[in-house]
């Protein structure tokens, strides 16, 4: 009887500990994009949203084709944090998500999770390096399950330390670390050898991309993980 006592308590910590949040779980989910307003959001180098190009409609964030505008960024810079977001594009459109933006670069330069229609547009057409959810130029996807141009799309992105994977459509499609031989080796047969600490972890801005063609955002949320 006293050996099933003692081990109550080990049992009920076990419990607890399995019980516990974790990394991710801890921190809270916010929304960058409240599907109303362009509220947190700004021209990429200037203090104000573009006055053409972009605009909120029925719960997304859109921009429209050939309609100007450029870049925009978030207002927060993010280390290591988690990113979700739900996306889609016309047909033969291009177009991508970049973290780790920073405008001391003085170009919106940093690791783009691609999105484009990989079927029609003719820089997916080089190979898997520019396809949807590559590491742009960098790394490619591992059988990404894209939906065809003009459908939506769930796409998630986690930086924790050096550790960064891509997501899409509930399946992982890329993991790298920040740094490693790997990466910097990669980097370095880029178009992105060049920028000093390209691949390496850094504060920056979150960046919607535009690249001329039509694409639709919605439910744009993060958490910062570098305080947990």
């Amino acid at each position: 009887m006293l050996i099933r006592i003692s081990l109550v308590p080990v049992f009920l910590a076990a419990v607890l500990v399995a019980l516990q949040p974790s990394v991710g779980e801890a921190a809270s989910w916010h929304p960058l994009f409240d599907g109303k307003t362009t509220q947190g959001w700004r021209n990429y180098g200037k203090p104000s949203f573009p006055q053409q190009g972009w605009r909120v409609e029925k719960g997304c964030l859109i921009h429209a084709a050939k309609g100007g505008g450029g870049d925009i960024i978030s207002e927060g810079r993010y280390q290591e944090f988690e990113l979700r977001w739900e996306w889609k594009v016309a047909e033969g459109a291009n177009s991508g998500l970049k973290y780790f933006i920073r405008e001391e670069r003085r170009a919106t330069i940093g690791h783009e999770y691609q999105m484009i229609d990989d079927a029609r547009h003719s820089d997916a057409k080089t190979g898997p390096l520019h396809q949807t959810a590559s590491f742009y130029d960098v790394l490619p996807p591992s059988n990404p399950a894209v939906k065809p141009a003009g459908k939506w799309n769930q796409s998630r992105i986690l930086v924790k330390g050096n550790h960064v994977e891509h997501w899409l459509n509930g399946k992982r499609a890329l993991s790298y670390e920040l740094g490693s031989p790997e990466v910097l080796a990669a980097v370095q047969r880029s178009k992105f050898k060049k920028v000093e600490g390209f691949g390496t972890s850094v504060s920056g801005h979150i960046l919607l991309q535009d690249h001329g063609d039509e694409v639709w955002f919605r439910k744009i949320e993060v958490r910062d993980l570098k305080t947990h």
